[in-house]
């Protein structure tokens, strides 16, 4: 177990001076990190929900857009393509998001991307006094309060982009 990481991630809300604390993330191979993640919150008495998940779409005009859901959150396909203006969009496969971000699915963040990839963050993000974010480093998670996510987040298009 480590108290420190260094990452794009943790440099980004450090030179934001946005406060966060380290949670390790036990990998067990037979389950996904996320899932990991999500029993992990359970046994602290918190919900779910306060994981935001990244999701990672190519355009139909061949850019990547990020859309930042909480916890099992799920896309609006037909609300992204209309705020996009995009035709067509489909789901990044894992080397693309890797190619995209520069992290590994499993540990990717809504902050501290690539200037080329767009972010969205459905508004439910914002629905707990604290979140967990991918840290960038598979593993480790990043648990913050949600004022200075919100702040980490100011250049994103804030809507209700997942279905009801």
């Amino acid at each position: 177990m480590t108290d420190t990481l260094d990452s794009p991630v943790t440099r980004c809300l450090d030179e934001l001076g946005i406060g966060y604390e380290l949670v390790e993330i036990p990998l067990d191979p037979d389950k996904k990190p996320i899932r990991s993640l999500e029993e992990l919150l359970q046994e602290w008495g918190r919900e779910p929900g306060q994981v935001v998940r990244s999701l990672l779409f190519r355009t139909g005009s061949g850019g990547f857009v990020l859309l930042a859901v909480a916890g099992g959150g799920r896309a609006d396909w037909g609300v992204l393509r209309k705020h996009l203006g995009e035709r067509r969009l489909t789901m990044a496969q894992p080397d693309e998001v890797l190619e995209a971000t520069g992290y590994p699915v499993g540990a990717v963040p809504p902050i501290a991307l690539p200037e080329g990839v767009r972010v969205l963050v459905d508004e439910g993000v914002f629905g707990y006094d604290r979140m967990m974010i991918g840290s960038g480093v598979l593993g480790y998670a990043l648990d913050l309060d949600t004022g200075g996510l919100r702040r980490a987040l100011e250049d994103a298009d804030v809507g209700r982009f997942v279905k009801a």
